[in-house]
């Protein structure tokens, strides 16, 4: 006996923030759509990051919930483990301080359970003072470069072989307004992530050939997050879009589709915004 295929809005029931948006989505995404995907989020306890990890797992996919505070990722963790069908793994680590020898543990361990990795997502990210580069102090610059730049860099490389292990893996890189248009005052935030930028191209361009791994930057914009209250905290966060707005472009990421439901696939490197990004990706 066959059984009724439960519609998007049922799918979601239990998660009303990304219903709302869902209704709008053009792409035909099912309950299954990332089942037996394992996709590590970075940041994955709050913002961007939490509502990352959470549309994943709603979807199939088990998620590695990286972050500094592990309270916030138990958080997360509960909410998963009760309202979908998945078990999440939680990594508490400091990006600030994170070296070789904790990148290759974490490499081995994912290795050992799941044997490769479909995906990263790196939302994690430090903002730093709005300060002037006259007047920026060199512990803080240093600080956001690790975050940001290395650590991102040092996760990618000790994760390539279980991404390439991947029948087809993806690596986003959450970059910003600023991270392509530089502003005064924005100081180490800014220079960090038009590095992160630059190592999205490069890495871009030596996984194309191969083709088995996909790598994209994305700038939210605007988001009604905490580090968006922190760099303007004068701001009505009522007037911002919620980060559950932009897991369309998130979701398609992992696991392309075009609109009239026939598998295709991205270009890898392109630098995508949440603003407008139905208007300019580009297919195979």
């Amino acid at each position: 006996m066959s059984h009724p295929v439960p519609t998007l809005a049922a799918h979601l029931a239990h998660y009303p923030e990304l219903a709302e948006h869902a209704k709008g989505w053009r792409h035909p995404f099912d309950a299954q759509t990332l089942r037996d995907k394992v996709i590590l989020v970075t940041g994955a306890g709050d913002g961007l990051g939490a509502a990352t990890a959470k549309t994943y797992a709603t979807f199939g996919a088990t998620v590695v919930l990286l972050g500094r505070t592990r309270l916030k990722l138990e958080a997360v963790n509960d909410w998963i483990s009760t309202n979908t069908a998945t078990q999440p793994v939680i990594v508490p680590c400091d990006l600030e301080t994170l070296d070789m020898e904790t990148a290759n543990n974490l490499a081995h361990s994912i290795g050992e359970a799941f044997g490769r990795l479909d995906g990263i997502v790196h939302h994690a990210s430090r903002l730093g003072p709005r300060a002037p580069l006259a007047h920026y102090a060199l512990d803080e610059w240093l600080k956001v470069m690790q975050t940001n730049v290395n650590a991102t860099f040092l996760l990618n490389q000790t994760l390539f072989n279980l991404l390439d292990a991947s029948a087809r893996a993806c690596i986003v890189h959450t970059s910003s307004s600023v991270g392509r248009v530089g502003r005064a005052y924005w100081g180490a935030y800014a220079a960090s992530k038009f590095a992160l930028e630059g190592l999205s191209q490069v890495l871009a361009d030596e996984t194309e050939v191969a083709g088995r791994i996909k790598v994209f930057s994305v700038n939210p914009g605007g988001t009604r997050t905490n580090m968006r209250k922190e760099a303007y905290p004068l701001e009505d966060p009522d007037t911002l879009p919620t980060p559950e707005a932009h897991m369309e472009l998130f979701m398609l990421l992992q696991q392309p589709l075009r609109e009239n439901g026939e598998a295709a696939e991205l270009i890898t490197g392109q630098q995508l915004d949440c603003r407008d990004w139905r208007d300019k990706l580009q297919w195979i």
